[in-house]
């Protein structure tokens, strides 16, 4: 019988992993808020052209999205620790090589490196966690903190993205990530259990993870020159069409090969696809909106960078409130209605952004938007983590993780591919096509955006209550599962 202060120490070991995981998903999703605020900086003196300089950004993507499958079932092999320590070192040697960089292939290629590194930190990080805290353990308290951190990476990206840009350079939005990232390298090894999958194979299965993570890069390539050069370009719709196909030989390989990456089975469980599609459409109908909104505040009612980054804190704030919610709620009522209500609110703040005009909207219109939208991605990203990584088991934590942060990628880059050009299509029929679109024809483009991303929240809402089953049903479902792939 286990003593009391044995008890004890397993809680502190337990809150010990908690605070190291939940501080590297902090930096790993900081790393997308810090930059945005620096872009204008990072342009000028690096001198990227204007249709390049959105590369800062989806290079990070590209990498991130692309690699977290095979780097979730490269922990569940290899372990999840030593997999930690690696991607979070290598994150942060790639931060370093960013903040030294002299040119802009140069700092391309080094957010491509430290996308990577994210994407290995990710999904082991969770993985970590989960294994932790189990079912009825604190599992949902424990995602609620994840959650959090990652509202909090947000939030103070922005803020600290524009301190750190006016005061030290926008080098330091790099470099100051560095010493955090060395010292959970070094605390890892002795805070963090050492896990793995024991029905794992011996090795990865290379074609698979090739073929998905190359399938993964030419769709969010694709989706970003769509953005870029149009629906209709040969740059948009080559790479489109090649991700297609490489994801259809992905699906070849995985029926036929002796030790898949992603065995197809688990697509048979509807709390992972579903949650995977919560988080999918989470992502994209929320991120969008956001960036639209960065450009009123900044090009229709005029505040300077760091004003318009303080600005969205009450989003990330209301994330966490919402995240705290959810775990709550996720424990009561389950996955499925708490998904639900989280897509349905986050419609609510989409809609009500539609009520911006010429003139600033912020107090009235964009606060309670934000803080609507922030409360309905905590309920949702809640429920679809806790829901996700319960449907394969603990010991299969790192593909289910790798599977729902993919989902989320792709939601982001694709909110992105559709709302942006929808936008900006919409104010180019009303200007007539004027260079210089009047702030009237602006607004009148964000609207369409928002009532589209509205309508996207309801879909996905519809979606969670049909796929993820009720809580007595799903966890019999995730069992039934989990015995057979032991088996």
């Amino acid at each position: 019988m286990q003593s009391y202060d044995g008890n004890k120490g397993k809680v502190r070991r337990r809150w010990a992993v908690l605070m190291l995981v939940c501080a590297a998903e902090f930096l790993v999703v900081g790393a997308l808020a810090v930059v945005a605020i620096a872009l204008p900086s990072i342009g000028e003196d690096l001198r990227f052209s204007r249709s390049g300089l959105h590369w800062v950004i989806s290079a990070y993507v590209l990498a991130f999205g692309g690699f977290l499958l095979p780097a979730g079932r490269a922990a569940d092999l290899w372990g999840r620790r030593r997999v930690f320590v690696v991607g979070l070192a290598l994150f942060s040697a790639a931060s370093l090589a960013c903040g030294l960089s002299g040119s802009a292939a140069l700092l391309v290629a080094a957010r491509a490196v430290q996308g990577l590194g994210a994407a290995v930190v990710t999904p082991a990080a969770l993985s970590i966690l989960t294994d932790a805290f189990l079912e009825g353990e604190g599992r949902s308290l424990s995602v609620g903190f994840w959650t959090g951190a990652q509202a909090g990476g947000g939030a103070s990206g922005w803020i600290l993205g524009g301190f750190l840009t006016q005061t030290l350079g926008w080098e330091w939005v790099f470099l100051a990530t560095v010493p955090i990232g060395a010292l959970g390298v070094l605390l890892a090894p002795l805070l963090l259990p050492e896990s793995r999958d024991p029905s794992a194979p011996p090795k990865l299965d290379a074609a698979g993870a090739t073929s998905v993570t190359a399938g993964l890069a030419l769709l969010f390539y694709g989706l970003t020159r769509e953005e870029e050069a149009g629906p209709a370009s040969l740059s948009a719709l080559g790479p489109l069409g090649l991700s297609a196909a490489l994801v259809a030989a992905f699906i070849s390989i995985e029926a036929h090969v002796g030790h898949p990456l992603v065995p197809l089975g688990v697509f048979r469980s509807g709390a992972l696809v579903g949650a995977g599609l919560v988080a999918l459409a989470f992502q994209a109908t929320t991120n969008a909106p956001l960036l639209l909104c960065i450009f009123y505040l900044q090009e229709v009612v005029g505040l300077p960078p760091a004003r318009a980054g303080f600005a969205f804190v009450p989003f990330n704030l209301a994330v966490v409130a919402g995240s705290f919610l959810g775990t709550r709620l996720t424990g009561g009522i389950g996955a499925r209605l708490t998904a639900a209500c989280g897509l349905f609110t986050i419609a609510a703040g989409v809609l009500l952004l539609t009520r911006i005009t010429p003139e600033d909207g912020y107090p009235g219109v964009l606060l309670p938007g934000f803080v609507l939208m922030g409360l309905g991605v905590g309920l949702s990203a809640v429920a679809s983590t806790t829901g996700g990584t319960s449907a394969l088991g603990n010991e299969k934590g790192g593909l289910a993780s790798g599977l729902l942060n993919a989902s989320a990628e792709v939601g982001y880059v694709l909110g992105l591919a559709v709302l942006v050009p929808l936008s900006a299509a919409r104010t180019y029929s009303v200007a007539g096509g004027v260079a210089n679109p009047p702030d009237a024809a602006l607004v009148e483009g964000f609207r369409w955006a928002f009532y589209s991303g509205a309508a996207l929240a309801i879909f996905g809402a519809l979606i969670a209550l049909i796929l993820i089953r009720a809580k007595a049903t799903a966890d019999n479902e995730c069992y039934a599962l989990h015995r057979s792939n032991r088996q």
